[in-house]
């Protein structure tokens, strides 16, 4: 990372640089051996009273005092991933959302408040993706009334790591007291690799529906009232997958007399060019058997016949296992959104 100008460290970026992208290094440590210095990259998100606030990729915010400064300056956006389909932020969001749609919705300017009898955060959460039409308070205000009068938590889904994200708002809600609850990666990946993996689908079982046996594996809701089936029914071409499970398994937990939950399931929306997996469980006694890859593979295909050819997921950040799934398949970070909490 490079500072220098004829050798010199030069601090190159004052207040007027708020909103940008840039690279600082800072002293962290001083010792009898000498100063010991630090690197941050991000949103230059604040610079107010001496002090820098600056948003890293991953929805961190980083204060630093203006007088530990000693190398600054203005870094274009990261580079495009070498894997992958292109896509903008914009262009993803609006796929994401789609494909999760809520039971109501209501504009407030270019925002999108949304609602779904709490089932998920992401049905149930601001989508920011523009000016709300008002000073930012007053659009929260109006945030937390519309979330109060249906007896739910007001949240807002904000980004950051790529081009166009939110880490201006993010920093914006933090000032103001919001919490960030949870941090999730919004993954792509080609599609066609996926429809060749070498999987065994033969047992995997596609509709345009959910029946009560998809839904006794799915472990987002305790009973699947209206809104969770409207939630999930929505988007612009369904489709749902299932595995069966071996009831002469003694790792099932069938019932006597009863049918075993299916021992994986998913759920694909194709929209376009775009294949979004959700959705994706397996029976812990089922697991490490390639049921997950199996499940992606089946809908892969399907989608591929529709026409689509590049696949997206959201997965949150400290689910170690499926992230480490999902980069052998080869998704890649394009951005990541976070969820926060009015105080």
């Amino acid at each position: 990372m490079e500072f220098t100008i004829g050798g010199q460290l030069e601090v190159r970026i004052t207040p007027v640089d708020v909103g940008k992208r840039v690279s600082v290094r800072r002293v962290c440590e001083t010792d009898p051996q000498g100063a010991k210095f630090t690197d941050t990259v991000g949103v230059l998100t604040s610079w107010d009273n001496g002090v820098l606030s600056i948003t890293r990729k991953n929805g961190e915010s980083v204060r630093i005092d203006e007088s530990a400064l000693v190398a600054g300056k203005v870094v274009p956006a990261a580079p495009a991933r070498r894997r992958g389909p292109s896509a903008s932020f914009d262009e993803l969001s609006a796929v994401c959302a789609r494909a999760w749609p809520p039971v109501e919705s209501e504009p407030l300017g270019e925002w999108r408040l949304r609602a779904a009898g709490g089932f998920t955060r992401r049905a149930n959460s601001v989508l920011p993706l523009g000016d709300p039409g008002m000073p930012l308070d007053e659009a929260l205000r109006r945030v937390g009334q519309w979330y109060g009068e249906r007896g739910l938590p007001a949240y807002v889904q904000a980004a950051t790591g790529a081009e166009g994200t939110q880490e201006l708002l993010c920093a914006e809600l933090e000032e103001r007291g919001w919490r960030r609850e949870v941090t999730t990666e919004v993954r792509t990946a080609a599609l066609a690799p996926i429809g060749d993996l070498a999987a065994d689908v033969s047992r995997v079982r596609l509709g345009r529906d959910l029946d009560e046996a998809w839904l006794s594996r799915y472990q987002r809701f305790e009973t699947p009232d209206p809104h969770v089936l409207q939630v999930l029914r929505g988007g612009p071409s369904v489709w749902f997958a299932s595995i069966p499970a071996d009831e002469t398994d003694a790792g099932t937990d069938a019932a006597a007399g009863g049918s075993a939950p299916p021992a994986a399931i998913g759920r694909c929306v194709v929209d376009g060019r775009w294949a979004g997996f959700m959705a994706v469980e397996v029976d812990p006694a089922y697991r490490r058997r390639g049921l997950a890859t199996a499940v992606m593979t089946a809908l892969a295909r399907r989608a591929l016949d529709e026409g689509a050819s590049a696949a997206w997921l959201q997965v949150e950040s400290d689910n170690e296992g499926a992230r480490a799934m999902y980069e052998g398949m080869g998704f890649a970070v394009h951005h990541l959104y976070h969820h926060f909490r009015s105080a």
